[in-house]
């Protein structure tokens, strides 16, 4: 099912969402916008999480901004409801962006990329939604996002 699950996710977010496909590992894939130009690291959330949610990971090299995190939930959340992210025995209170989330500064971003790195699942949760993640190849994925955009 998680190969399924990545096909799906390359199906629909490369065309609609970027130019060229870094690569694909287990239920994260790594795309690059050369137009923008940006790169991003995304994964979806476990099936049973429902459709249309995902987490990015994105770099933005023109404007100087990398490794951002940004959450989009599965369903339509409570305006008043907050968003937390748990990860690596972590939570983390996400700055509310309509129907998604962000970190609320770039210390929060690489203290969520860093309990990835080192955990297998995550979860999204808000007014009565939660989305898991399964982690494997979200370490490669965040990877081939930087280097797509990297500097030379």
């Amino acid at each position: 099912m998680r190969t399924a699950a990545t096909l799906l996710l390359c199906v629909i977010a490369g065309p609609l969402l970027a130019k060229e496909r870094l690569g694909a590992y287990q239920s994260w894939a790594a795309f690059k916008d050369a137009e923008v130009p940006r790169c991003y690291a995304i994964g979806a959330p476990d099936e049973s999480s429902g459709t249309g949610g995902y987490v990015s990971v994105g770099f933005w090299p023109k404007r100087g901004l990398s490794h951002q995190i940004y959450v989009r939930l599965s369903r339509a959340r409570s305006d008043s409801a907050g968003i937390t992210l748990s990860v690596g025995g972590r939570r983390f209170q996400l700055a509310p962006d309509g129907n998604g989330g962000r970190a609320k500064d770039r210390s929060m971003d690489l203290a969520i990329i860093a309990a990835m790195r080192s955990s297998q699942s995550m979860s999204v949760q808000s007014s009565g939604i939660t989305d898991a993640y399964a982690l494997r190849g979200a370490a490669s994925a965040i990877d081939a996002a930087a280097l797509g955009c990297a500097t030379k």
